[in-house]
């Protein structure tokens, strides 16, 4: 696993700027920046969200993807950026995934409308009636944070 410090570095100068540059775009001093990039010191929750903006990223890549998210309506698992949701000011929210909450919104309104979708275009390589298909996936989306 990647540490911070190297993340940072690694976009920083993928992006072709200074440590004074992105200090600048981030509110920060150039001092901190570098101490970022050593590992002295990570950035704050505040800058960490600057950072993800900047380099749109989310901030679990920024921090070295140290947690595995899955998002908390369907289960999928968020192991790309290119996943994970976004808030209407393009900010990632780490916990659903693009298909389960776009723009914004929620796509299920219900946790029936999306067991329905899930009976109807899950693979079904086993032949189990769709009941039994429907009372497994209501199983597991029941542990989920946004069906709990």
């Amino acid at each position: 696993m990647e540490e911070m410090r190297d993340i940072l570095k690694t976009l920083r100068e993928k992006n072709k700027l200074t440590q004074e540059q992105l200090a600048q775009r981030v509110m920060v001093t150039r001092q901190a920046v570098s101490r970022w990039e050593t590992g002295e010191t990570q950035p704050n929750t505040d800058t960490l969200k600057l950072l993800s903006k900047e380099f749109n990223i989310s901030i679990n890549t920024l921090l070295g993807a140290p947690r595995l998210l899955f998002c908390q309506c369907c289960g999928m698992p968020l192991n790309e950026d290119a996943l994970i949701s976004r808030e209407l000011d393009s900010s990632f929210n780490e916990d659903y995934c693009k298909w389960c909450y776009t723009d914004g919104k929620f796509v299920y309104n219900s946790k029936d409308s999306l067991l329905d979708f899930l009976v109807k275009n899950m693979p079904n390589p086993d032949g189990k009636p769709d009941g039994e298909r429907r009372a497994l996936f209501d199983r597991q989306l029941s542990q989920l944070k946004h069906w709990k």
